[in-house]
């Protein structure tokens, strides 16, 4: 090593390996945004509790969201790995765990999809290109149908009831928190949750349940509050608008903040936290602010918000908590937007600043 050689510290390495976990999530989930956003939008206007209901169109909601999504992810994940075979196996790999889970299997995607490329990957390459030229053919489409075929079952059998089981626990660490009176902490569980697409199975699996009792005898209950809060979420989107992400993100960003937050579509951010890990920590931060406001003021709604839009949260705001409830929505807003304006912000200049210190050989820029 020269003197001009810099050994790469061990903070360096982490936060270069959280890079790239991120570039890889961000790689299977972002090209697929625009599947997101159709889905919001048809979500928002046409279910139940929608701008215009519609019940023959709200069918496309769930097939979309339990099996078009993830397959979607699945398949890009394959095809990062190993090109179009890797897609193909990707996506009858991601069905398997759509079809045996009960939530959306958008974590199980990312792993089958990519994992699923990376086996036939390896095939190819150690067996598949000794084939004979007149059975390349059949090789190779016989493999890809095995590879795809025993991960789709793996998927039903092994990972999906692996996910189920990690629901399980957030659900008594929820309650946990609860218990012992120290709700703003809850958001520790819930928002890293949400991210995994695991909102849904908390809100009406949990909290739900737990709000309803305690509306049962006060007319009112902050458990409603919790999760379906859209202020988080639009000040992720807002500070992404502002200061940064991909171009692509920048440019949908606000698209999907007036899609959570008026159409209460949670999910549409989720992508844009997948993509950089680092926002969870904003995601948060503003739901505990949010919790402890709420918690404060003694606001409650008197039950679940169905979707969590801000219209559905003040339809369902009991008489004297309209203070408390607008509150802690626009407390949490503005502390995720704080948070995710300084992370990003932050990420920027670190990678401008390499930049500048690096030259073409890899040492640092001369005095």
């Amino acid at each position: 090593m020269t003197k001009t050689d810099v050994a790469p510290t061990k903070s360096n390495q982490t936060r270069v390996a959280v890079q790239r976990f991120g570039g890889k999530l961000a790689g299977m989930v972002m090209p697929n945004i625009g599947a997101f956003i159709a889905w919001g939008l048809i979500t928002a206007l046409f279910i139940p509790s929608g701008w215009t209901p519609n019940a023959h169109i709200a069918q496309l909601v769930d097939p979309t969201i339990n099996y078009l999504l993830p397959v979607l992810i699945g398949y890009t994940g394959g095809r990062l790995v190993h090109g179009q075979r890797g897609a193909v196996v990707g996506a009858v790999a991601t069905i398997g765990i759509a079809v045996g889970a009960s939530i959306p299997m958008f974590l199980g995607a990312m792993i089958v999809g990519p994992l699923a490329g990376y086996l036939l990957k390896l095939f190819d390459q150690n067996i598949g290109h000794r084939t004979a030229p007149a059975f390349k053919m059949l090789v190779d489409n016989f493999s890809a149908g095995i590879i795809g075929g025993l991960m789709a079952v793996l998927g039903l059998l092994g990972i999906g009831p692996v996910v189920q089981s990690i629901t399980t626990g957030l659900g008594h660490g929820v309650q946990a928190l609860i218990n012992a009176h120290l709700l703003p902490l809850v958001s520790v569980i819930v928002e890293p949750a949400k991210i995994l697409f695991l909102n849904n199975a908390v809100n009406h699996g949990i909290l739900g349940p737990l709000g309803i009792s305690q509306a049962a005898h006060a007319g009112k209950a902050v458990e409603f509050l919790i999760e379906p809060n859209p202020g988080p979420g639009v000040g992720i989107l807002l500070a992404i608008t502002l200061f940064g992400g991909t171009r692509a993100a920048r440019a949908t960003a606000p698209a999907a903040a007036v899609i959570q937050f008026f159409g209460g579509i949670h999910e549409i951010y989720f992508p844009y936290v997948l993509a950089q890990p680092r926002l969870v920590l904003a995601a948060i931060a503003g739901g505990a602010s949010g919790v402890l406001v709420f918690s404060v003021t003694g606001a409650g709604l008197a039950a679940t918000p169905s979707p969590g839009s801000i219209i559905a949260i003040l339809a369902l705001t009991p008489s004297g908590n309209y203070a408390g409830v607008i509150l802690g929505v626009v407390i949490a807003a503005v502390v995720s937007f704080a948070v995710a304006s300084a992370l990003l912000k932050f990420g920027q200049g670190k990678e401008k600043s390499e930049k500048e210190t690096q030259v073409a050989g890899g040492g640092p820029v001369p005095a």
